[in-house]
């Protein structure tokens, strides 16, 4: 293959017609990157040999290790094709070119899919043709789906099908049928859900019309028939507005040449529309009208030759066209040069299907021992892999300009403050224009490190030396030359020859650099997409932060302006130097270090510009490591690499807790090793020991049938008077645990809670400030994240809430004024806790009120009790966030605050204003003891953070698997068998807390056959008291007093205790208290 100039590639970004930002998605293990070693080697950077098994855009020790990608890479490749520009014009060469990410599978790294999906236009989503649609393929059509991107599917490992499962090409028909109809129905649920919610949408917006019309007829008309008459046929009206959508593009199906076939390891695909174009001539049929019929229940008559629908057949046994015309060709293939008895294949055979497609083998390939050379060297002739996925990405998927006509305009509503974009940006945008004069808009999407070394500018060229590298080696060499003459004059030495061969020998260019490869510092690149405008080396841009609205531009922290100081064309493991970029190019971008943390965007104007940095990553991160380095002087260098690490990795995160800990949150065990290494090679240099990982729990409340008695049998269970020390504050409140269907409508909604409250925040800022609400800063809602799913206003939430807790059963009376009397949600203001006031003068005040209260109250010269207000909701945030067990966060538990008494001191001649100083602690303490002491008199809980587990495995490892995932405490939810195949799919739920080193015993359980996927679903409640101990008879029988079955709650309680530095009752702190003796006696 010949060698592409990157200086081809240059000149060709400046077509964008001819541009393809395509990015391989894929679950793992499923070919994403042998497919991308097929196209590469198209452009002659590896060999076509290797392609497949070289995996070359794995540039990491760790991902060629391991077998699996870790980190999205790009490259840029050439493609050239004869295209007609009308059906009867004749074929013109056409460049193009190809923009390729590729991405990882594993679950871990669903962060990296995000940042690459957003830079490109089109997606080839593989399915392994065994396997079929996994967890994660699932998750990534999503992906395509959110982002508007166009998919292409590649049903990979099609030689699976003849090797493993031995299938007929018949059997395989029907198998692939089924793969199809598997995964049209994923993006049929999209569709449908998408469908529902726009036509709920829709029916909300008539019925505010119909009442809007309505109301103004009955003004003009008074209470009248007229009126409602009027109404109706509004009603016809507006409905007919509403428009179905078309799904009919929206599947996959190979006569419209978005599905291909493909086996990467072994070189070849094929479309529907190539085998068309061979048999045109031989059926006489023309093209257009063969792809129709390829695929499908089409049948060839073999006397007539005509194509035949199934209810033509009258009870003829013919084959499907696709089985007879297509899979039979490819079994001949590989029956003729893997088949046989001793798999060597049968010559004469291969010999006749060579001279039949018109191939010539050479010899050397026809003379080889291993059959498989032959194998691909005949496919790579016949249906090669670069043409037939190349050929369709081109024919497929939409250029830059077109593309962004029609996803861009979502993506600029979806971001925050859409309204105020200015139309010249959107413009630009949309319409992809490129000309010095339009707006820059750039969006990096993540930040990429990279060894100073390894940048082009610092980088020797491999080969010849340049004229100048050869001087400088002979100037070095002459004056070693020298030097040992004189040495050797001095000393008389008699050999001479000796002195200078080893000067000769030991000269390189490379010695003046020997100290900085000791410590080649990381240099952060951005991964980047350019949606409008050019972008040259030296150019200003503002840097946007992730909370910028354009609503107010110049609000805290206002955006910095840097200058651009490197643009790189993306080469897999290179990089090569650009001066500028044009709209619809993905590029690299130096000198933005220190600017942008993990993603961002980049403009050239501040006023009306736009803010695409909210990507919702997919796997948020879950695992905690306390970290430290081995020699306590390296904690500056750890520091720096930790801070170097979150800015390159787009979902770790860092975090010193209060107890001086150094923590790094990561995605998963693989994700947490991948970080480890490179913090201790690349970005912190020193030896790091990482302690046991830190799982999340939560702690709960339940109601139980056998519980111990209440504390205070006349107050009832969970009431608490609490009287402060100086016992001038008496408080009454009493605890009681959520109904689980209002703790899970909390959770799920906490977005909404975060919303509500922030306007609470602006519309008391506004109070103050004698500001309308509408035009303070209320960007403390937004967290960067655009979220996808729909935030409730206050009058949905107050309803849908009142509704769950009208569905709770046997609990009406209690929940029936609830909602108008919540005053705090907890903890961290939008936990799933609830502080409810029932005193009679509502103290605390109303949270979901539809007006603002005047807030401004000041001390009298007598302390109330709704001076303390905001003492007892911070005494609840401070109780719910750190719980009596083991100081986790508390859910699902309802503080009812019934009565606040203040009893003045006569005896103290301070002013209201000094004794309300005084008694805020004493409050809060009070009141956060209380909440514990009625939390502890039902029956505590912890609930357990829980990965969903799905394994896929053959019969023969099934009962090993399912081993391993007893010991571990999993729970099996569901097994099915794959239709077809020997594999059957397993459903498990595992605790966090026994997940470590899991994946691995399960490969070393199966020998490789079993590999988990782990995702995280949620905490669930462990159904064993920690404080139990027996009471009743039968229990002291059978366990005797002090209950010899061990207590796995309280075992897991107690290791977050002692890890935390927590009191651990039960402990022994001496295990063997002998009396010392001597040997003597």
């Amino acid at each position: 293959m010949p060698v592409v100039n990157p200086e081809k590639l240059v000149a060709l970004q400046r077509n964008p017609d001819g541009i393809r930002n395509i990015c391989i998605l894929a679950h793992v293990d499923h070919g994403k990157t042998s497919l991308t070693d097929a196209l590469i080697a198209t452009n002659g950077i590896i060999s076509p040999k290797l392609a497949g098994k070289i995996r070359y855009l794995d540039s990491r020790p760790d991902e060629q290790l391991r077998g699996i990608t870790m980190e999205s890479s790009a490259i840029s490749l050439y493609f050239s094709m004869l295209r007609r520009s009308a059906p009867d014009a004749t074929p013109e060469q056409k460049e193009y070119l190809v923009n390729l990410i590729d991405s990882p599978g594993h679950i871990d790294f669903s962060s990296e899919v995000s940042t690459a999906s957003r830079l490109c236009d089109g997606a080839v989503v593989l399915v392994d043709a065994v396997e079929g649609v996994c967890s994660q393929t699932v998750t990534v059509l999503r992906q395509t789906w959110v982002e508007h991107m166009k998919p292409l599917l590649v049903i990979n490992k099609m030689d699976r099908l003849i090797t493993e499962l031995k299938m007929t090409p018949g059997e395989a028909y029907t198998h692939l049928s089924k793969l199809l109809e598997q995964v049209n129905a994923v993006l049929g649920s999209f569709f449908q859900g998408e469908r529902m919610e726009e036509d709920l949408n829709w029916r909300e917006r008539v019925d505010e019309r119909i009442a809007a019309a309505a109301a103004k007829e009955e003004e003009r008309v008074g209470k009248d028939v007229n009126g409602a008459n009027g109404t109706s046929i509004d009603t016809d009206a507006m409905s007919a507005e509403f428009e179905e959508k078309d799904d009919e593009d929206l599947y996959f199906a190979p006569e419209k040449n978005n599905v291909i076939f493909s086996s990467a390891i072994d070189g070849w695909a094929f479309t529907v529309r190539q085998f068309a174009s061979l048999y045109e001539k031989k059926l006489g049929i023309k093209r257009t009208a063969m792809e129709k019929v390829l695929w499908g229940d089409f049948y060839l008559d073999p006397k007539t030759k005509k194509v035949l629908a199934q209810k033509h057949l009258k009870g003829r046994n013919l084959k499907p066209m696709f089985v007879q015309l297509v899979l039979e060709q490819i079994w001949a293939v590989y029956s003729a040069t893997t088949g046989g008895d001793k798999g060597k294949g049968d010559p004469a055979m291969t010999e006749k299907i060579t001279k039949s497609l018109n191939i010539n083998l050479p010899p050397h390939i026809l003379r080889s021992r291993n059959p498989r050379d032959i194998l691909m060297a005949l496919f790579s002739s016949w249906l090669p892999l670069s043409t037939a996925l190349l050929v369709s990405c081109i024919e497929s998927l939409p250029s830059p300009t077109v593309a962004q006509e029609g996803r861009l305009p979502a993506l600029i509503d979806d971001s925050p403050g859409a309204p105020h974009v200015s139309p010249v940006v959107r413009e630009a945008m949309v319409k992809s224009k490129s000309s010095k004069d339009d707006p820059v808009v750039v969006y990096v999407s993540k930040m990429v490190s990279i060894p100073e070394s390894e940048l082009p500018e610092n980088k020797r060229r491999g080969g010849t030396l340049s004229p100048e590298e050869a001087r400088e080696m002979g100037r070095k060499k002459r004056a070693e030359i020298a030097r040992a003459q004189a040495l050797a004059a001095e000393n008389g030495s008699a050999d001479p020859v000796n002195g200078l061969s080893s000067a000769l020998t030991e000269t390189t260019l490379d010695d003046s650099s020997e100290q900085e490869k000791e410590a080649a510092p990381e240099q952060l690149i951005g991964f980047a997409r350019i949606y409008s405008g050019s972008l040259s080396v030296g150019d200003s841009v503002y840097v946007l932060p992730p909370k910028f609205s354009p609503a107010h531009p110049h609000h805290s922290p206002v955006p910095r302006k840097v200058t651009v100081t490197a643009l790189y064309l993306l080469m897999g493991r290179g990089l090569e130097p650009l001066t500028s970029v044009p709209a619809g190019v993905v590029f690299g971008i130096g000198g933005l270090e220190g600017h942008i943390l993990k993603s961002g965007t980049l403009c050239s104007q501040l006023e009306g510009s736009v803010n695409l940095a909210g990507v919702n990553m997919g796997a948020q991160p879950i695992v905690r490591v306390a970290l430290e380095p081995v020699n306590p002087g390296d904690l500056d260098k750890m520091v720096n690499g930790l801070k170097l690490l979150v800015q390159s990795d787009p979902c770790a995160e860092y975090e010193q807790f209060s107890s001086g800990e150094h923590v790094l949150l990561t995605a998963g065990e693989l994700h947490l090793e991948r970080c480890l290494t490179d913090l201790r090679e690349r970005f912190a240099r020193c030896e790091i020991q990482a302690g046991e990982p830190i799982v999340p729990y939560r702690e709960t409340i339940v109601r139980q049938d056998e519980m111990k008695p209440a504390a205070n049998k006349e107050l009832g269970r969970g009431t608490v008077i609490a009287v402060t020390t100086s016992k001038q504050v008496t408080i009454r409140l009493r605890v009681r645990p959520l109904p689980t269907e209002v703790t899970d409508f909390l959770s799920k909604n906490s977005s909404a809670i975060k919303r509500l409250y922030s306007e609470r925040q602006a519309e008391v800022q506004a109070q103050k400030d004698d500001v309308s609400p509408e035009s303070s800063d209320s960007e403390d809602a937004d967290d960067g994240i655009v979220d996808r799913t729909k935030i409730l206003s206050l009058p949905e939430f107050k309803k849908q809430l009142q509704d769950v807790f009208e569905s709770v059963k046997g609990q009406r009376e209690i929940w029936a004024n609830a909602v108008e009397q919540i005053s705090a949600f907890g903890p961290r203001r939008i936990g799933p806790n609830l502080l409810i006031d029932t005193t009679k003068d509502s103290i605390l005040g109303k949270f979901l009120r539809d007006e603002a209260e005047d807030s401004s109250r000041r001390v009298g010269e007598t302390l109330q009790p709704r001076d303390f207000s905001d003492k007892i909701s911070y005494a609840f945030q401070l109780a719910t966030a750190q719980g009596p067990l083991c100081h986790e966060p508390i859910q699902g538990i309802a503080v009812f605050l019934e009565e606040v008494v203040v009893t003045p001191n006569t005896d103290d001649d301070l002013s209201a204003r000094d004794k309300l100083g005084r008694l805020t602690g004493e409050v809060i303490k009070t009141v956060q003891a209380a909440i514990r002491q009625g939390f502890l008199d039902w029956s505590p809980r912890l609930l357990l953070a829980m990965y969903s587990c799905e394994i896929q495995a053959s019969t023969e490892v099934l009962g090993r698997v399912y081993d391993v995932l007893t010991r571990r405490r999993g729970r099996i939810l569901s097994e099915s068998l794959k239709e077809g195949t020997p594999f059957f799919t397993i459903l498990s739920l595992l605790p966090v807390a026994t997940s470590f080193g899991f994946s691995d015993e399960i490969r070393k359980r199966t020998s490789g056959a079993a590999a988990p996927q782990l995702v995280f679903s949620g905490y669930e409640v462990l159904d064993e008291d920690p404080f139990w101990v027996p009471r009743t008879e039968e229990e002291m029988e059978d366990l005797g007093e002090k209950g010899d079955k061990e207590n796995v709650a309280k075992r897991f309680m107690d290791g977050v205790r002692q890890r935390k530095g927590l009191l651990v009752e039960g402990r022994k702190l001496v295990v063997d208290a002998e009396k010392q003796k001597t040997l003597k006696r």
